[in-house]
């Protein structure tokens, strides 16, 4: 009998249990909206006139915008290597009744601006035990139109745009599941003389698709184009900084 009960257990197969595939993709996104709290400050110059005090907070921004867009995109692959794509655009106006630049007797009736920049890097993302580095490589391109009346004329129609080469990088260090902090640098130039931007903030998870993002940002630039005394000649020396909000969404 117990011969019988060991030869029928050896008809018995046993059950294996199969683990789930896991589908890994090659390539991740990221896709922030973002708001800056932007303050100008620095000088800028057109053709003969003399120079101007560039000294503008939010407010002033705030109550003169016509339209505004920003946004942050972030593509990453498997392999480490990805692309970073940033834009912000303005269009502010202002009407003024009876203001004039120092030195010109024409009043300034209208004052119209609209400024791009668009960030187009490579980067390459090197893993670490506490975080990542992030390390760029593109370019800055600004796109500016100038429009300013006086006693109904149009005395400055300009449009300017440059683009600079620029490399920086970033850093993430993760303190927990939820919190990380970030901090960004690069510099450039080319169509400027120089530009650098710079960026310290923190990041906080929402869950595995959303994170909020703030940070302090300022951005440098020292443009010139055109002849000393002539028409044509430009300059344009700022910073732009302020504090940046943002919501980022992963897929």
């Amino acid at each position: 009998m117990l011969s019988s009960i060991l030869f029928a257990g050896g008809d018995v197969t046993p059950t294996v249990v199969e683990e789930p595939v896991v589908e890994t993709k090659a390539w991740s996104f990221e896709v922030e909206p973002y708001l800056m709290v932007s303050n100008i400050d620095g000088d800028s110059k057109f053709g003969n006139l003399p120079t101007s005090d560039l000294n503008v907070d939010f407010g002033a921004i705030l109550e003169n915008l016509d339209m505004a867009a920003m946004v942050h995109v972030e593509a990453h692959h498997e392999s480490a290597w990805g692309l970073w794509l940033d834009y912000g655009f303005m269009d502010l106006s202002n009407d003024v009744n009876i203001a004039t630049l120092p030195g010109v007797s024409a009043a300034i009736d209208s004052v119209e601006v609209r400024q791009g920049v668009l960030e187009v890097f490579g980067l390459y993302r090197q893993t670490l035990s506490s975080g990542y580095i992030d390390y760029l490589a593109g370019i800055r391109w600004w796109d500016n139109n100038y429009d300013i009346y006086a006693l109904g004329n149009h005395a400055v129609d300009r449009d300017i745009d440059w683009v600079d080469a620029v490399v920086g990088a970033r850093y993430t260090h993760i303190l927990n599941d939820n919190w990380k902090i970030r901090v960004h640098g690069d510099v450039g130039g080319g169509g400027a003389d120089w530009t650098v931007s710079t960026s310290a903030g923190m990041v906080y998870s929402i869950n595995d698709w959303i994170e909020s993002d703030i940070k302090y940002k300022a951005t440098w630039v020292d443009y010139e184009e055109g002849t000393v005394g002539t028409r044509d000649y430009f300059t344009y020396d700022t910073v732009t900084h302020g504090l940046v909000l943002g919501m980022n969404f992963k897929f």
